[in-house]
């Protein structure tokens, strides 16, 4: 598994064209976004955006490739190894996750740096964490995905996921300003959670047991999902 997880790291370290979207996009929307924003809400953002910086390395990238790998035999290769469902779903995981770390990393400098942002180090070292430890939430849910839809449909089913979640995680605009309605949806969608953990960080606060056990929930559902996918196409081969 672990050249497997070494192989995956590499082939999306030389597609510069994801590279620079997911790592640079999240930069670009957080300064857009806190352009002349009071200095908690620059704080909320930079937290926010390195969740949907890491969300869009992991999720955007892994459904479509994975989708695309499948109509060209790739997957079916791998089948025909002793690899397990198990085995083939965690490296993707990896690789994915490995992925995110520059883009929330950038995220954070650009807070310091460029916003002037200022947070204890235990703080600043926590959000950098719960960012991309659930992170690997969503990079299960990129490769379930992947193994559910054909490569025409992955992309446009991980778009909706991508977007709708984001903006119910509360990560373009404050979740304070939601609805009593649309919050108890949000609380139970993975996003809001995810989001959820960084930004109790920010406030000096550990992250809420709830929150982690919701996203425990998705991961299992998620990789047990894209394992019993990846096994039953095994007893096919």
């Amino acid at each position: 598994m672990r050249t497997l997880v070494k192989l995956e790291i590499l082939r999306v370290l030389r597609n510069r064209k994801f590279m620079f979207f997911s790592v640079l996009y999240p930069v670009l929307l957080f300064l857009i976004l806190t352009a002349g924003q009071k200095s908690s809400l620059v704080t909320y953002y930079m937290v926010a955006m390195c969740a949907f910086g890491a969300m869009t390395a992991v999720l955007m990238g892994n459904s479509e490739r994975i989708a695309r790998e499948r109509d060209k035999g790739w997957v079916r290769q791998l089948r025909l190894t002793a690899l397990p469902g198990r085995g083939y779903v965690l490296a993707k995981i990896a690789s994915a996750a490995t992925v995110s770390l520059p883009s929330i990393v950038l995220v954070l400098i650009a807070g310091a740096a460029v916003k002037g942002v200022r947070l204890d180090a235990w703080q600043w070292g926590g959000v950098l964490l719960t960012s991309w430890a659930g992170s690997f939430v969503f990079a299960a849910l990129g490769v379930a995905i992947g193994y559910v839809a054909s490569a025409d449909v992955a992309r446009p089913v991980a778009m909706i996921a991508y977007f709708g979640m984001a903006l119910l995680g509360g990560l373009w605009m404050p979740y304070s300003s939601f609805p009593g309605w649309l919050r108890h949806i949000a609380d139970v969608l993975p996003a809001r959670p995810y989001a959820a953990l960084g930004q109790a960080v920010e406030l000096g606060h550990a992250p809420h047991l709830r929150d982690v056990a919701v996203l425990a929930v998705y991961l299992v559902l998620f990789a047990g999902t894209a394992a019993w996918m990846y096994r039953k196409d095994t007893a096919k081969a």
